[in-house]
């Protein structure tokens, strides 16, 4: 697939920032599938909210007639900041501001950190649209939607590297770049936790620094999701290369809620099912991560 990233301003939304960050509200023109990049208007020029065909009697919000979402901008092409530094885009942001029209809400992004990100459900946020990963053990303390994009771990290294990776087992004896607390943090401490290799591992707080580090030439390779790596290597073909992906393992990306808040949860999977069906789902993937050609 040739991968390609463009910049979206998505439609009508209001983005809280945590740790005491200002919010900037934004009207575009469009989603990616049908205008592509829009400038903002001024805020305040909101749009009305549609009318929903999905029953959202039942749902429990944080505010009325607001879908308030969790997310951690700086992991694109999921979630980052337009030119502006402020209006938030991506996929994420894409899936989340489609899931509240057709549920009739507004939806307000709060910027977290990922560390703790989980805790602010039902506290800060009704949800977290943020590049979830659906486990086990996530489930045990929160319910997730039916999964709207497909994940792998990767190996991510600088382009023109010697290294031959053809396995996580490879990686022995190297120093390796992953984001503290994702699935790629956790695969690194159990390769290395039970004796598989002998791995240094470099946990950072955001992806972009393990990137950084990778350029520098602080750590060998990256270990990360594989959407994240085709989003990284689209844009800088010169500077990194995507050796290994581990489809043997496939991950699935999920909005994650609260365990009790059954009807949002509902709700949010009867809209993925319309954008799924309508093609809303595949032609946002397009744009932001590329189309087969």
């Amino acid at each position: 697939m040739k991968k390609k990233i463009a910049l979206l301003l998505t439609t009508v939304m209001a983005f809280g920032m945590l740790g005491g960050c200002g919010s900037s509200n934004a009207d575009s023109a469009g989603t990616a599938a049908q205008s592509g990049a829009a400038e903002s208007e001024a805020a305040g020029d909101t749009e009305s909210q549609k009318e929903s065909s999905i029953d959202t009697s039942g749902i429990t919000l944080m505010k009325d007639g607001v879908l308030t979402v969790g997310v951690e901008v700086g992991y694109p092409p999921f979630e980052d900041f337009a030119d502006d530094g402020t209006t938030p885009i991506g996929y994420d942001i894409d899936i989340a501001t489609e899931v509240a029209s057709r549920l009739g809400l507004e939806v307000n992004f709060i910027n977290t950190a990922w560390d703790g990100i989980f805790a602010g459900i039902d506290t800060n946020y009704d949800c977290v649209c943020s590049a979830v990963t659906i486990t086990d053990e996530r489930q045990e303390t929160m319910a997730f939607s039916t999964p709207y994009i497909n994940n792998y771990q990767a190996v991510v290294i600088p382009t023109g590297s010697d290294l031959a990776i053809s396995s996580f087992n490879d990686l022995d004896g190297m120093t390796v770049a992953v984001q503290k607390e994702t699935t790629s943090d956790e695969l690194m401490s159990d390769y290395k936790s039970t004796g598989t290799i002998d791995v240094e591992i470099v946990a950072n707080e955001k992806v972009t620094s393990c990137f950084t580090q990778l350029t520098n030439g602080e750590v060998d390779a990256i270990v990360v999701d594989s959407t994240v790596a085709d989003g990284y290597v689209a844009q800088n073909p010169d500077k990194y290369t995507i050796v290994y992906q581990d489809e043997k393992e496939p991950e699935q990306f999920g909005i994650a809620m609260g365990l009790k808040n059954t009807a949002l949860k509902s709700a949010i999977d009867e809209a993925l099912a319309q954008m799924e069906e309508d093609g809303f789902i595949k032609e946002t993937y397009d744009y932001w991560f590329g189309s087969a050609e």
